[in-house]
């Protein structure tokens, strides 16, 4: 059963995420005069939208949660992966100012290679790429036995969505989010490009995780033919939903930009 008193607190997680705060710590603080513009004040919001991506970031991977999707629930593993590619990589990306991003990746040298990474199309095939062949149930399973490969797969999944959420919610003034209209594109495109994994962990006929179908059934009568129905769900249904509070944003502020220009065009 479940250990819910058990917390991980292995050097690489916890003092991954400290040296993290350490490291924003320092760049917007002592530092910021050296990075940023001369009277920038501290990004207090924005503080708070890193920091509380970093808290996320545990309560998913280092919380019983964790226990509960490594042994037993395809649901609890998908619960955390929507924490990390949803809360968690919006508000990284959210706490990030402009001129600390610029620090980091505005490079001369980098503009190219980067502008083909946060290019739309890079960053939608990337990120389904990503999530599908890690629903591979070779990889899936693996990464469910191998605590390394388990590492691997977050941090992956990580950086995924990070790349999903760039064209919307870039921080960067040389890679800006897309405009408007693109954006709502790319979030129609990732949803179809989505779908084929949805089907296929949804409408298998066979268990396809050995780890799940073998393992104590934590709730009486939940079979893990239904754990992975609704894992499928979570999925799905949390990815629609994020995308179409995200098509919802986009249109408005495609909206009120288009007011602004039809003002200034009267004026």
């Amino acid at each position: 059963m479940i250990d819910w008193t058990h917390w991980h607190n292995e050097p690489y997680l916890v003092g991954g995420l400290i040296i993290l705060g350490w490291l924003y710590a320092l760049a917007t603080g002592p530092f910021r005069p050296r990075l940023a513009p001369n009277g920038t004040p501290y990004p207090a919001a924005q503080a708070v939208c890193f920091y509380s991506a970093l808290t996320i970031f545990y309560l998913a991977v280092g919380s019983p949660l964790d226990q509960a999707g490594e042994r037993f629930l395809l649901t609890a593993h998908m619960v955390q992966h929507m924490l990390l590619i949803y809360p968690a990589a919006i508000l990284l990306l959210s706490g990030m100012p402009a001129w600390l991003v610029s620090a980091l990746i505005g490079r001369p040298a980098l503009r190219r290679p980067l502008g083909v990474i946060f290019h739309p199309a890079f960053c939608a095939v990337a990120y389904t790429a990503t999530i599908s062949i890690w629903h591979l149930p070779s990889l899936y399973d693996w990464a469910l036995r191998d605590k390394f490969v388990h590492v691997v797969e977050h941090v992956t999944f990580f950086g995924a969505a990070l790349l999903f959420w760039w064209p919307l919610l870039s921080p960067s003034r040389e890679n800006p989010p897309a405009k408007y209209g693109l954006q709502m594109l790319y979030l129609v495109a990732v949803t179809l490009l989505m779908t084929p994994l949805f089907a296929y962990l949804a409408f298998s006929p066979d268990i396809l995780y050995p780890t799940y179908e073998y393992a104590p059934r934590l709730f009486e009568g939940f079979s893990a033919a239904q754990d992975q129905l609704l894992g499928a769900a979570t999925m799905k249904l949390g990815g629609m939903f994020m995308s179409f509070l995200a098509l919802i944003r986009a249109f408005y502020l495609w909206y009120q930009a288009t007011e602004r220009d039809g003002k200034k065009l009267g004026a």
